[in-house]
């Protein structure tokens, strides 16, 4: 193999390697795009829809407006291996159930989305036990 063609293979895999590891480091994104962090809202809703799955969880609620119309909210929550870490299943937050959310809204036009930054159950309890009810406020 001529030199100029193994100088070409031997940086073609360098690169390829680099993308491969840098690739999980740019993977995961800031909320900052996506949600206000210098407003909260809080809703009180009862659990529509709840997905478990990679890359985030959702939860979607029914929440009764002021006007007195129901809305679907979505809240986004942490990755599923971090909630099972902290006790979640899939099970945790059931169809029917009323929960309350605080957290940045979304920054869309009319959007109906929240970042979960505290949940508990309509009563103010943890949704799990020994869950933390209280809303984190990111390190700047």
């Amino acid at each position: 193999m001529p030199m100029r063609n193994r100088l070409v293979a031997a940086a073609v895999a360098i690169l390829t390697g680099v993308a491969v590891l840098a690739t999980p480091a740019i993977a995961h994104h800031s909320s900052a795009p996506f949600y206000d962090s210098s407003q909260s809202v809080e809703l009180e809703g009862t659990v529509s829809k709840f997905i478990f799955r990679n890359p985030h969880a959702f939860l979607y609620l029914n929440v009764t407006e002021a006007s007195g119309t129901t809305a679907e909210w979505q809240v986004e929550l942490g990755a599923p291996v971090s909630l099972q870490r902290t006790g979640w299943t899939p099970d945790t937050l059931p169809v029917g159930m009323v929960v309350k959310v605080t957290g940045p809204p979304a920054r869309g036009e009319g959007a109906k989305g929240v970042l979960g930054r505290r949940m508990t159950r309509a009563d103010g309890s943890p949704i799990v036990a020994g869950g933390r009810v209280e809303e984190v406020t990111p390190p700047r």
